[in-house]
């Protein structure tokens, strides 16, 4: 407990201590039945002479002729997929590659603009698959908890798509939209499913969602890509958490590769350097700082008396853009929000 002159360290002892600090042991004491650190894995092992996922060697692997979609079913799913199964989550991987400068691309660039690492803008752009982008987890629970509540209610695959698009119209992982209207893509992608035998419940019940829609809203709607991707990721055995990662680190390839043209551009924004015109700023205007002698005259205090001031004054700070009294703050379970079932075991 002490030091080299045999001091105390600090308080420890003080005659308050509740226990003799200095008769505590050192070194290893015998387990007290709690259980230890320790992270094990079901998904794969690795040797100095190979690596072994969910049981299959994976040099054999490839050595045979499987590729790397073969092994997400293997990592993800724990069996080798069907040739048609294969082919589907190519067509899925493939599409979702390269979207153009999307959410995902821009934001690598923007990262590469300040010279940074290529794994931090691929890791920027899978940042960008919010709720608003890309939302597959909370899509594909979705699914799963009213085919379920169907189930339990007795309802047709129909009759619950109704109560699901009268209770999440507004939601933004409905996977039903003013997207696709002019883009056959999600479309397309249903139909290669259904072509290849590998569509099942999960792309019926967004159909029949997809059908309710368009008799509720009164503006054209059809699946999109987060509807159509969603249901055939489901369909082909992927869970909605799975396929949220799938489709994010597939965008990512992409991401590098724009990452590596900005870069190759020679340009990148150093610190200061970016210039932002008056024509870019949609603000108040010009105006002349006061005297501190004036303050009194000209300061508004953000206190408020009443009922009626208070909601007067916010509405009138709902006006001033980058305020943050418009934003609609999220207090529910974030884990609710992602479709994530549980937090730990």
């Amino acid at each position: 407990m002490g030091n080299m002159n045999g001091k105390p360290v600090g308080n420890l002892g003080d005659s308050c201590m509740p226990y003799d600090y200095s008769k505590r042991e050192y070194g290893t004491v015998p387990m007290d039945g709690r259980p230890t650190f320790q992270w094990v894995s079901e998904i794969a092992y690795k040797n100095v002479h190979r690596i072994v996922s969910r049981g299959y060697d994976t040099t054999e692997l490839m050595e045979q002729g499987y590729g790397i979609v073969d092994v997400l079913f293997i990592d993800f799913q724990a069996r080798i997929p069907t040739v048609e199964e294969e082919k589907m989550l190519n067509y899925i991987m493939i599409l979702s590659l390269e979207d153009g400068l999307s959410i995902p691309a821009v934001m690598a660039r923007m990262v590469a603009q300040t010279k940074t690492f290529l794994t931090q803008a691929c890791g920027a752009s899978i940042l960008a698959f919010g709720h608003a982008y890309g939302a597959y987890s909370e899509f594909g629970n979705m699914l799963d908890d009213y085919l379920k509540r169907a189930e339990a209610e007795g309802k047709t695959a129909a009759e619950i798509a109704w109560v699901l698009v009268n209770e999440k119209a507004d939601s933004e992982a409905l996977g039903v939209s003013e997207l696709m209207l002019k883009d056959p893509a999600a479309n397309r992608l249903l139909a290669r499913a259904e072509k290849l035998g590998v569509a099942g419940k999960y792309i019926a019940f967004t159909k029949e969602i997809v059908a309710a829609a368009q008799e509720k809203f009164d503006h054209p709607v059809d699946v999109d890509m987060l509807g159509a991707t969603g249901a055939a990721m489901m369909d082909l055995g992927f869970t909605p958490e799975a396929t949220w990662a799938i489709i994010a680190v597939t965008r990512s390839f992409a991401a590098g590769a724009h990452y590596i043209e900005e870069l190759e551009g020679g340009s990148f924004t150093r610190l200061g350097e970016a210039l932002t015109p008056k024509e870019w700023y949609t603000g108040c205007e010009d105006r002349p700082v006061p005297p501190l002698a004036n303050r009194d005259k000209i300061a508004k205090p953000a206190q408020t008396h009443t009922p009626e001031e208070w909601k007067k004054a916010f509405d009138q700070r709902q006006k001033i853009p980058g305020s943050g009294f418009a934003i609609v703050e999220e207090i529910e379970d974030p884990s609710k929000k992602t479709g994530t079932k549980s937090l730990g075991r």
